[in-house]
């Protein structure tokens, strides 16, 4: 996938998410189904989850060569990426999420500032992605908590999809169909 490509799924995906969480009622957006998240821990989570990958690629790309290194195998498909993630997820279900990841309630008098926030988060980090040359998205390596190292390209399709991953999750977890995503 190419960095024009990436950066339209990044902002379409992340989009039709906050244009979800924005059609909630205010009782479904503070719904707790059971054990499940609710919709606007969903949103907290994905923010917390955005904001790194944000943060490294406003670095310039000699402080995350020195902080993290860089890779020569090559680059995982977006396919590759999903499928390794939902393996993960399969074989670690007693997995306990990172603190700096784990969502705090969201109250409704926060809803449309996170879902701004957010907006925002994504679209500097599609500015800060297309000054990145393609190059360095297949060489540069980030941590992730429970995949490893991906290079910045594997950090960027394991972005779009995980928001996918979410907004499948809020209305499944309301009962409701999936929305189009």
């Amino acid at each position: 996938m190419d960095k024009a490509r990436i950066g339209k799924e990044l902002i379409d995906h992340h989009e039709n998410f906050i244009a979800t969480l924005r059609s909630l009622s205010d009782e479904d957006f503070q719904r707790k189904p059971g054990h499940k998240w609710t919709a606007g821990q969903q949103l907290e989570h994905i923010l917390k989850s955005v904001k790194p990958v944000e943060k490294a690629f406003s670095l310039p790309i000699a402080v995350l060569k020195l902080k993290f290194g860089t890779t020569n195998r090559k680059n995982k498909t977006y396919e590759q990426v999903v499928e390794e993630y939902l393996q993960v997820l399969k074989e670690n279900q007693d997995y306990v999420l990172p603190k700096q990841f784990a969502p705090d309630e969201i109250s409704l008098g926060a809803r449309d500032k996170k879902l701004e926030e957010l907006k925002h988060l994504v679209r500097k980090l599609n500015k800060n992605v297309a000054k990145t040359s393609q190059g360095y998205l297949n060489t540069h390596i980030l941590p992730h908590p429970v995949m490893g190292k991906l290079t910045l390209g594997e950090m960027l399709y394991f972005t779009i999809y995980h928001v996918q991953h979410h907004h499948r999750q809020i209305p499944e977890n309301l009962g409701n169909e999936n929305p189009n995503s």
